[in-house]
């Protein structure tokens, strides 16, 4: 090719962003031993706000413990902790506008909380019943997804909508570091970079994908690179710290709302618990990496914290675990005394007008339950 063409066609080569350059440094305001590494977040700096934060990672916590009793007496069905990892579902929260759309995996509690859902509606759907979904408040928010980053590409979906809508509103979808495994995410982040969608995706980095390790999922140094091919920005946080992972999601949300594409967060935690209630993580990792990783777990980062500013005291953490304490018994007492749906309600939220062979379906379980009463 002549030198005048080569020189007329040549695309110029843009600058490398931090994570194409391979930079694995986490980005932090609070190390795990509760010390201040840089000012907070001007919006969060305040005791309140970062008490607000705190309650509700214990909430989320105390919701949790009580969940998995339920499930281990055989009261609620298979469940999945979020032990450790308080910090990132209640970041991306935190860092949400109240008209934003959540698209949850299954282990978002302390961000469904956040946004107006109510223990007990959490309570019903891990139950099974179907009436957990249809929540009172955070009406648009999506139910909770079970197949692996299956609503990846419904994120990508709804941020289109939201798009052609306009407004400022946003899409932010979060699922586990298996998810960046399957080709969902990909497809996923690639039409919303090609489209400069208005969403985010939130990856909750937590090592372990059930009983797959990161090293064995991805030869990339950070799942945060996976950006780079889509196009949009990518970001790398210290997921046990919630304002590092609240304030990432602002920044995001912010570009997302001037027109400037999606973000890849990449929130960098550990998995302190099984993977669900049906799982065994002895089976597969050494207590000794829990242990380690139990150093660096966020309810006692921010307590840390709290307390060195004189601000958090013993009787305030005694208060507040006493409040977080009767509000989840309370909503489990609800749960236990809510009367279920027959079988027959399995049918009732899957069309608007049910297709001849599921309504006979239906019919027969009706007539079957009749025979039993």
């Amino acid at each position: 090719m002549p030198n005048d063409i080569k020189a007329k066609t040549r695309v110029a080569t843009p600058p490398a962003s931090p994570m194409s350059r391979g930079e694995t440094d986490l980005r932090r305001f609070i190390d795990p031993a509760g010390k201040l590494l840089q000012p907070l977040p001007r919006a969060w700096a305040g005791p309140q706000q970062l008490e607000r934060l705190y309650h509700a990672m214990v909430l989320t916590r105390a919701f949790d413990e009580k969940a998995i009793a339920l499930q281990h007496t055989g009261r609620l069905g298979t469940y999945p902790s979020s032990l450790g990892q308080e910090a990132v579902a209640v970041g991306i929260a935190a860092g949400m506008a109240a008209e934003d759309i959540l698209l949850p995996a299954f282990r978002e509690h302390g961000a469904q909380l956040w946004r107006g859902v109510s223990m007990l509606e959490v309570l019903l759907y891990w139950g099974g019943d179907e009436r957990g979904s249809d929540f009172k408040k955070a009406r648009a928010d999506f139910p909770v997804s079970i197949p692996v980053a299956a609503h990846f590409p419904q994120a990508a979906g709804v941020a289109l909508a939201l798009k052609l809508k306009g407004g400022r509103s946003i899409a932010v979808c979060a699922g586990g570091d298996g998810a960046t495994s399957k080709g969902d995410f990909y497809e996923a982040i690639n039409i919303a970079g090609v489209w400069k969608l208005p969403a985010l995706f939130v990856i909750n980095n937590n090592q372990w994908a059930i009983s797959v390790p990161l090293s064995a999922q991805t030869a990339a140094q950070t799942l945060a690179q996976k950006a780079v091919a889509a196009g949009m920005e990518g970001d790398r946080v210290d997921g046990n710290d919630v304002l590092a992972v609240l304030d990432a999601v602002e920044r995001a949300a912010a570009r997302a709302r001037r027109g400037d594409g999606p973000t890849l967060i990449e929130a960098v935690t550990y998995r302190l618990g099984d993977h669900t209630t049906s799982d065994n993580a002895r089976r597969y990792r050494p207590d000794e990496d829990v242990s380690r990783h139990w150093k660096e777990e966020p309810i006692g980062r921010l307590r840390s914290y709290l307390t060195s500013t004189g601000y958090w005291t013993k009787e305030r953490e005694e208060e507040l675990r006493s409040r977080c304490s009767a509000a989840v018994e309370e909503a489990v007492a609800a749960y236990l005394a809510t009367a279920a749906e027959p079988p027959s309600a399995m049918f009732d939220h899957l069309f608007a007008t049910l297709p001849a062979p599921l309504k006979r379906q239906r019919d027969s379980v009706i007539e079957e339950a009749k025979g039993r009463d």
